[in-house]
């Protein structure tokens, strides 16, 4: 048994149990792979594929649990990389976020400023998608920290930890007449065509949990996965828009304008998520605490340790 046969492995896994698309990964051959999987069961005595001819079909039960403890390996393979890396190379190395647009555009260019200022030598990369996608990628190893509003906490395998509260707004053109009322109410507001975030995004749970529970069937005309586009359209005069608050920025949004919807909708987390067991470099955690100064080294460093002690037997 060695780590490259655990690797390949791994990616048949990642590839929907196509063999050509982990050897095209892999950058090796489809009999390579083949025949290593082949000896590996040789030398466990079991099958850990199901197979019709040459394809194969399905994982078995018991290979499902070789799966679970191959990616532990090889993630801990990669750990002792990091730790490697830690003390060879202090300040340089990559970090890897993976966050929406939302935090993205708005939330993390401070952070990411200050960052790059801090360690120059490190090479910063940012993957956008929605909070599933995300996840995923964290689980997969393809980023190193989460960042997002929905979804973080319902994965097991992430340790996620809050950063910050925030709320929507309304915003429309300058002349719009909601900008008249005295009070602001969820009756008003869909009394307009709504252009808001696509279900996956941005607390758009809050924005449809407050109507149903008013009893009140908004007119969404328009959803979309990110601010941008909303506040396109709503300059357009296509509709009012519902956005994070951050999202508003009265020196760059001269054509709109925006009402405070904080009594209307419930405040949404924004929250950071992490792989169990994840060994994280000294700048990620600067990382973090620029972006959640209450998330210092030694919270994040204890809510590690806490979930691995949970995961263990």
């Amino acid at each position: 048994m060695n780590l490259q046969q655990l690797r390949y492995l791994q990616e048949i896994a990642r590839q929907g149990l196509k063999i050509s698309d982990a050897a095209d990964a892999l950058y090796t051959s489809q009999p390579g792979i083949s025949k290593q999987i082949r000896l590996l069961e040789e030398e466990l005595g079991i099958e850990i594929f199901t197979r019709n001819g040459k394809r194969i079909t399905a994982i078995t039960e018991p290979g499902k649990a070789i799966l679970e403890i191959a990616q532990r390996i090889l993630h801990d393979t990669d750990n002792l990389k990091q730790v490697s890396e830690e003390f060879r190379a202090q300040d340089s190395g990559t970090l890897t976020i993976a966050t929406t647009h939302t935090q993205a555009r708005y939330a993390l260019p401070p952070v990411v400023k200050q960052f790059i200022r801090r360690y120059p030598k490190v090479k910063l990369e940012l993957h956008q998608g929605n909070p599933t996608q995300i996840a995923e990628q964290v689980l997969d190893g393809e980023a190193d920290i989460a960042i997002a509003t929905e979804s973080l906490a319902l994965y097991d395998e992430l340790v996620t930890l809050p950063c910050y509260e925030w709320n929507h707004c309304i915003i429309t053109p300058p002349k719009h007449p909601l900008l008249q009322e005295k009070k602001l109410t969820l009756e008003k507001v869909a009394q307009y065509p709504i252009i808001t975030y696509d279900f996956a995004f941005t607390g758009r749970n809050k924005i449809n949990a407050a109507f149903q529970a008013s009893g009140i069937m908004p007119n969404v005309v328009l959803s979309a996965i990110d601010a941008d586009v909303i506040k396109t359209y709503v300059e357009l005069g296509l509709g009012i828009g519902i956005v994070a608050r951050m999202a508003y920025i009265p020196e760059r949004d001269r054509q709109l304008r925006m009402l405070d919807a904080a009594h209307l909708f419930q405040p949404s987390t924004t929250r950071i998520a992490i792989r169990k067991n994840e060994y994280l470099r000294g700048y990620s955690y600067d990382l973090i605490e620029l972006f959640a100064p209450h998330l210092t080294r030694d919270i994040i460093a204890h809510a590690l340790d806490n979930a691995s002690n949970r995961s263990q037997p």
